[in-house]
Formats: C-alpha cells, sequence, structure tokens
C-alpha cells in the first residue's frame, strides 16, 4: 500500500469523507486498482490424511492482508481468520515498519479450520484460486514489495508436502500460462496485527481499496466454492 493508503488505513473514517478523489491513490501508476482475476484450478491430488483434531492452522501470505483475510472469514470451516506478520521477528511485527519492506516480514494471515470440515488442501486451492495471484513476484495489484510477497508459511513437513506437491501440479498443468512463484517458508512465529487491520474488509466495505481489490474475491470465492462459501464472516474477537 502507498503511503496514501496507509494514512487512511489507520483512521478509516477518512475514506468514507475522501469519496471518489480517494481512488486514484490507490493505483501503482497513479490509476485505481483493480482486483486479481480468479483462476478455476483443480484441486490438489495430494492432501492432508484424515484426522481427529478439532483445529488446526495454516498461515499465508499474499499481498496486502485486509482481501486474504476477508476471504477466509467466508470459507466454511474456518473458524478463525487473523491479520498479522510471518517471516522477520517479534520486534519489527508493526504495520509501520513492515511497511518499509526491509524487516523480512510479510503480511499474513492466521487461518484457524477444522479439519473435520474443511483439508489444508482445500485451503491451499482457495489461496492460489481467489485470494491472490501466486504468478505476480514480490507485489500484488497495486502494492508492491518483499511485504507482499506469495508465500506459504509451513509449520509441518505434511504441509510442505502437500504444498510443494501442488505447486508443482498447478505449474504443470499451466493453468495460470506463468509460472508460479510462490515461496515455502518454514513457520518460525505469527504475530498479530494492530487492531484497526482486523476485520478490516468486514467494516469497511465501501473503503475504495477494498472496493475495487477485495470484495471482488469475495465474489469470486461465492461463484467458484460455492460449497465451502459461508454468507456470515468469522470475526477476530478485538478484545
Amino acid at each position: 500500500m502507498t503511503l496514501a493508503a496507509r494514512s487512511l488505513a489507520k483512521w478509516p473514517f477518512l475514506a468514507l469523507a475522501a469519496g471518489a478523489a480517494a481512488l486514484s491513490l490507490f493505483g501503482g501508476h497513479g490509476r485505481a486498482a483493480a482486483a486479481e482475476e480468479a483462476v478455476a484450478i483443480p484441486p490438489p491430488a495430494l492432501d492432508e490424511p484424515a484426522t481427529a483434531a478439532a483445529s488446526e492452522t495454516a498461515v499465508f501470505a499474499g499481498g496486502c492482508f485486509w482481501g486474504v483475510q476477508g476471504v477466509f472469514q467466508h470459507v466454511r470451516g474456518v473458524t478463525q481468520a487473523v491479520s498479522g506478520y510471518a517471516g522477520g521477528k517479534a520486534a519489527t511485527a508493526r504495520y509501520d515498519e513492515v511497511s518499509g519492506g526491509d524487516t523480512g516480514h510479510a503480511e499474513s494471515v492466521r487461518v484457524t479450520y477444522d479439519p473435520r470440515q474443511i483439508t489444508y488442501g482445500q485451503l491451499l486451492q482457495v489461496y492460489f484460486s481467489v485470494a491472490h495471484d501466486p504468478t505476480q513476484l514480490n507485489r500484488q495489484g497495486p502494492d508492491t514489495g518483499t511485504q507482499y510477497r506469495s508465500t506459504v508459511f509451513v509449520a509441518n513437513d505434511m504441509q510442505r508436502k502437500v504444498a510443494q506437491a501442488y505447486i508443482a501440479q498447478l505449474d504443470q498443468a499451466g493453468v495460470y500460462g506463468k509460472p508460479i512463484v510462490t515461496t515455502l517458508e518454514n513457520l518460525q512465529g505469527f504475530y498479530p496485527a494492530e487492531a484497526y487491520h482486523q476485520n478490516f474488509l468486514v467494516n469497511n466495505p465501501r473503503y475504495p481499496y477494498i472496493v475495487f481489490n477485495d470484495l471482488p474475491k469475495i465474489a469470486n470465492l461465492k461463484q467458484m466454492f460455492a460449497g465451502l462459501y459461508r454468507e456470515d464472516p468469522v470475526l477476530v474477537s478485538l478484545k
């Protein structure tokens, strides 16, 4: 996000006051931002084994965390989706520092889910299909920098094996027309973002950045994954 976008993010009420004039602030070259197109992709051939566990977590980075969080909040079987930072140190896990692009962090979302309702592979399918464009290197739409990289933060060998196999499967199928640049990084820690970033899409549906970049992702999720879509988003408690 640009400096102008970050400033508005801290005080969301300014977005409504800015009106149409704010739209030009969100493009990488002075243009209004536009959503990345969703891509229909096959499910993973390899997925996590059946488990009796009631809860597991996955961490994904794919551009601004507002949209990624918003998507997973509408996925059935997800019990929580928290915006935050992963890839760097705890001491630098603050928005102003991460936005500089030199902390090692990526804007990320920690997804807690019930594996009896949805699998890790299905989460990956949503991530690669509608949550972001995995062919963009160190950027996503109007946002540029390593903090917006496409990364799956793997917590264990199973997650690495499934994610690695799925990336190879999608590349071999050529579904994007370009190579996938998504990296796999070991999850060393996840640090929740500031309170004003949580539930941002849900709380600010008229915010220009959300309208142009992220609401189309929710529409694509509903259309392409009707069986996984939940109308009422699961919200992060800010207490």
